[in-house]
């Protein structure tokens, strides 16, 4: 147990340090390296490689993640070249120090429950697709470390719709076992990315979003049944 704890707390210094080495460079290396470079910093010193399957597209316009750990956002950004701008709670960006990391590279706000935020989101993602950003998203909102996906928000569906986005689903498997702050937990080891087949954002469907939580959680299940160290 004491062993277990320590592990964590590796893995939590490693992360903290990571995230202030993205504060301190983020004014002197190029957009978007600085984020970059400190997920590469996080994932080399946790020792957790990555198992990619499937193909990004180098079209998508959108991404979206099912969410169990905090890592995630470390591993995807890791896994792409392209400029990610997250959405994220709004309660986050007044978070000292955490703050910093989501206002630098100007990830996007979220006011929950607020039909006035929409609009505010709708503009924000308009900005970052026009710097040529994806907008990337955990739209089931939280996390969730069961490997039941929650029901996906309709944030995500709103603003694909509202540009016809280029949409690509990434499915995540376990991460929850490699690293948890809620149980204190850490495990390295080879993790295991997965990019479904893209697609665009079709507002005749109404039920597209929740089609794709099915695909993304039947392919969750398959994948770790393949994987038995999380069993």
């Amino acid at each position: 147990m004491i062993f277990a704890r320590i592990k964590w707390l590796y893995a939590v210094i490693v992360i903290f340090s990571g995230m202030t080495l993205m504060i301190v460079t983020f004014y002197l290396l190029p957009k978007p390296y600085a984020v970059k470079f400190s997920a590469w910093f996080i994932r080399l010193l946790v020792f957790v490689p990555v198992q990619i399957k499937g193909s990004p597209d180098p079209d998508a316009q959108m991404y979206l993640i099912n969410h169990q750990s905090d890592i995630d956002i470390g591993i995807m950004e890791t896994i792409t070249s392209k400029d990610l701008a997250w959405v994220a709670k709004k309660e986050l960006f007044k978070v000292p120090f955490f703050g910093l990391v989501v206002r630098l590279p100007k990830d996007i706000a979220l006011e929950r429950e607020s039909k006035t935020a929409l609009v505010k989101l709708i503009k924000d993602c308009k900005d970052r697709l026009d710097h040529g950003r994806v907008i990337t998203i955990f739209p089931e909102g939280t996390r969730t470390e069961t490997g039941q996906m929650k029901p996906f928000k309709a944030g995500a569906k709103m603003v694909a719709d509202k540009f016809s986005l280029k949409v690509q689903p990434v499915v995540l498997i376990a991460t929850a076992w490699h690293f948890s702050n809620k149980r204190k937990i850490f495990n390295s080891g080879t993790m295991t990315a997965i990019y479904l087949d893209s697609f665009v954002a079709d507002k005749s469907n109404p039920e597209w979003l929740n089609e794709t939580r099915e695909k993304m959680q039947h392919m969750y299940d398959s994948a770790l049944l393949e994987l038995p160290r999380y069993h």
